[in-house]
């Protein structure tokens, strides 16, 4: 019997979902350091971004979209016309993810050329056939999202990521093992996504099969007037209408960190080759797009549940022209997203060398790692103020803000690759998170008065600044004690005592300058009131 979640609960499915997610995202990139060289690591990297800026276009806000169409005819009592929208939803995908794989491996060998990464055509090539699945397995998401039945979409998404990883990299091994070499192994990894697919695709099913079963037994149970209720003809054309309408603006946020990606993948080599020669420019687009972007998707997990649990409360505030609630909720998603989020991305800022050598083969590309991080914060306030928008029912705005900050990313990128190489791509992309967040915030302040520090923002600043002092200071300490010992054990004990300091200092500078109150810990969610309540207590009590 498949039960409907609450709203409460399906939002801790997903965000648990999304967080294992990413954890397993980053672990496939691990081994690929100490298996691939740069030529390997570039070329399944180019493979899988393009992959999923494709799968992006095709599915990012449409399983929303569908999710609200169901949800709805279910709620007038309308199911005939939910399940019409069912199978709209399954042709498109059906539809588009032909379309999609067949483009992407005909296409490419001239991807090859244009970006000038060696052997990217044979993993373009071999993750192509998982675009046959996935827009399908995004629709089916978006239905049961609407029947409320959160827990498929996550399984599935688990399975994915698990297969993903260890099918990808079981045949990078007996590829390698075989001799056929780097231009292969990459490939066989990048086809880990396909398995990926048919797993989640075999999740989906069996959870059809169950729920059509649930669906036929109670039809049955149910004594109904079958010539009243004659089945729906809805139009396919009214369906996709309604379906454009509400996801196109959804779709265009949703690429924006997946272009960023796809365009600093795809021009690095040309935009760079007045600064790198071609084998210095290979080994650092490798560890940009394995290392830095691997480690820059940690700080965003908390965006991204924040995000997913906050439009649904802001949107019914909103609905019900309660404008203080939606102030204060709005306030307070910022502001936790300042209090937690910012620190992470701090933390591996500071100990970027410790973190990037504990992680991969050696901390080569760790300031890198540290610029794109660091970037990772603006990418967050992004992220939320754009979930805000939604809420405050204007998908639209931050659609056009997305044009207007991808369009300065690709004009700043132009300016500077060629004299500061990866670090004028990675500045391109912060000024572009920078822009829609400016963008966004002005927007909701025409709205609401966003309070998120108030006049706190230089003490902020100062809890911020010295813990990170302090984090490097130890850091270059720690590396020089433990100089003679294993270096995996050096970057262990730098990292973890890195971890301690900046942490501990960070919540010490909070309380003792008054940056967070115990009335601002009273208003946030249970567990992180309540961790911060017995952590800051002590704190509180002396200035008392």
């Amino acid at each position: 019997m498949l039960k409907k979640d609450s709203l409460l609960k399906g939002t801790i499915i997903l965000a648990a979902a999304a967080l294992v997610v990413r954890f397993l995202g980053l672990f496939q990139r691990i081994p690929l350091d100490y298996m691939l060289g740069s030529i390997g690591q570039a070329a399944f990297n180019s493979a899988n971004t393009i992959y999923l800026l494709l799968l992006t276009i095709a599915t990012g806000g449409i399983p929303l979209s569908i999710s609200k169409m169901i949800s709805t005819r279910y709620a007038l009592g309308r199911p005939d016309e939910a399940k019409r929208i069912y199978q709209a939803a399954l042709m498109f995908g059906a539809v588009t993810g032909l379309l999609l794989a067949t483009a992407m491996f005909v296409l490419a060998p001239v991807y090859e050329r244009l970006s000038r990464v060696p052997d990217s055509a044979v993993s373009l090539q071999a993750i192509a056939p998982a675009l046959l699945l996935f827009p399908i397995i995004a629709m089916m998401r978006g239905y049961f999202q609407g029947r409320q039945i959160m827990a498929a979409g996550g399984i599935s998404q688990i399975m994915e990521q698990i297969l993903r990883l260890i099918g990808g990299i079981g045949l990078a091994f007996i590829v390698l093992g075989l001799g056929w070499g780097d231009k292969y192994g990459a490939a066989a990894v990048a086809f880990g996504s396909v398995l990926g697919s048919i797993g989640a695709f075999s999740v989906m099913m069996w959870f059809a099969r169950k729920l059509k079963k649930q669906d036929r037994d109670e039809e049955s149970a149910i004594a109904t007037d079958k010539a009243a209720k004659p089945s729906s003809k809805l139009p396919f054309r009214t369906i996709y209408r309604e379906i454009f309408r509400t996801s196109i603006a959804a779709v265009v946020t949703a690429m924006t960190v997946q272009f960023v990606y796809f365009f600093d993948q795809s021009f690095f080599m040309r935009l760079t080759s007045v600064f790198y020669n071609h084998d210095t420019a290979i080994k650092v687009l490798a560890e940009y797009t394995n290392r830095a972007m691997g480690i820059a998707g940690i700080p965003p997990i908390l965006a991204i549940a924040l995000g997913a649990s906050i439009i649904p409360v802001i949107s019914s505030a909103y609905a019900l022209k309660n404008m203080e609630e939606v102030q204060r909720q709005s306030s307070l998603v910022m502001r936790i997203v300042f209090f937690t989020g910012v620190p992470v991305a701090l933390l591996l800022t500071v100990a970027s060398y410790s973190v990037t050598g504990l992680l991969f083969k050696s901390p080569s590309g760790y300031d890198t790692v540290a610029l794109l991080t660091a970037g990772a914060i603006f990418q967050i306030t992004m992220m939320i103020s754009n979930s805000i928008l939604y809420g405050l029912n204007k998908p639209k705005q931050p659609m056009y803000h997305t044009f207007i900050g991808l369009g300065l990313k690709v004009v700043c990128s132009l300016a500077l690759a060629p004299f500061l190489g990866v670090y004028g791509l990675i500045i391109g992309s912060s000024i572009c998170f920078i822009v829609i967040t400016l963008l966004n915030v002005r927007t909701i302040n025409k709205e609401i008065n966003l309070n998120i520090l108030g006049n706190k923002w230089f003490a902020y600043l100062a809890a911020i600044a010295v813990p990170a002092l302090a984090g490097w200071g130890t850091e270059y300490l720690v590396l020089n004690l433990t100089d003679a010992w294993a270096n995996k054990v050096s970057y262990f004990i730098a990292a973890a005592v890195t971890s301690v300091i900046v942490g501990g200092l960070y919540l010490i500078m909070l309380a003792a300058l008054r940056v967070i109150t115990p009335e601002d810990v009273r208003s946030f969610p249970g567990p992180l009131r309540k961790v911060l309540t017995l952590v800051l207590k002590p704190f509180y009590k002396r200035a008392a």
